[in-house]
């Protein structure tokens, strides 16, 4: 775009044309989601992005406690176009650390346009560990997954619910949705009983009808690792 700069004077000899960089805008999230489940249906975990109510039920824990004494770090696993980041972002305390972990590349810097407060990595959720201490972070207080079924699918899924647990803080959360017209099959059972092994306490919340499709989350603490 091009701009007209007045130098302070009326004089029109004295008028110049510049260009006018205007701040970059992300895509289209909707669109940019739905054109990655197509491509990689089992690496996309829904159609359509979260809704705001999954969302406030998924940060819940952040609210939930006194952080005078020293900022939160979160942790999205899966941040997808950023339904969850975008109200992260506006909820959190001041100075909360927020880093997104993303396979999808595309959908990675679709995030970093949208949110430029926000660390994100390209990487995989089964390389936490390293990805963590590459940027110094000892401990998360809210891991938030939205992560898609076929990551915790067989014994790989089971040592991730491991590897996550083994990445909080003391006295940190993690927050796991799941559809509700899958919360019988075998796969949901299977994923809850790998969070009652790994952690000491799992509450699983009402059902979120605001979300399409209808979800509830598995909160877990007080991780029971060695």
């Amino acid at each position: 775009m091009t701009g007209t700069v007045v130098d302070g004077t009326s004089d029109p000899r004295r008028r110049r044309s510049v260009a006018v960089r205007q701040p970059k805008r992300p895509g289209n999230g909707h669109l940019l989601f739905l054109r990655e489940f197509v491509r990689a249906p089992l690496r996309t975990a829904s159609v359509i992005p979260s809704s705001r109510s999954l969302a406030e039920q998924m940060i819940r824990p952040l609210l939930g406690r006194d952080w005078s004494r020293r900022p939160p770090v979160v942790l999205e696993l899966g941040p997808g176009t950023g339904a969850f980041t975008r109200v992260i972002q506006e909820v959190a305390p001041a100075g909360t650390r927020h880093l997104g972990i993303e396979l999808n590349p595309a959908i990675a810097q679709h995030l970093s346009t949208a949110f430029p407060a926000v660390e994100v990595v390209v990487g995989a959720a089964a390389d936490l560990p390293r990805l963590l201490s590459r940027r110094d972070v000892d401990g998360v207080d809210l891991i938030i997954s939205g992560l898609p079924w076929q990551s915790f699918a067989g014994p790989g899924g089971h040592r991730l619910v491991s590897t996550i647990a083994g990445c909080l803080a003391p006295g940190g959360t993690y927050t796991q949705f799941t559809y509700s017209w899958t919360r019988w099959a075998p796969p949901a059972r299977r994923q809850h009983r790998s969070l009652s092994e790994k952690f000491d306490e799992v509450q699983v919340s009402r059902t979120i009808w605001r979300n399409l499709p209808p979800a509830f989350v598995y909160t877990s603490t007080r991780p029971s690792l060695p």
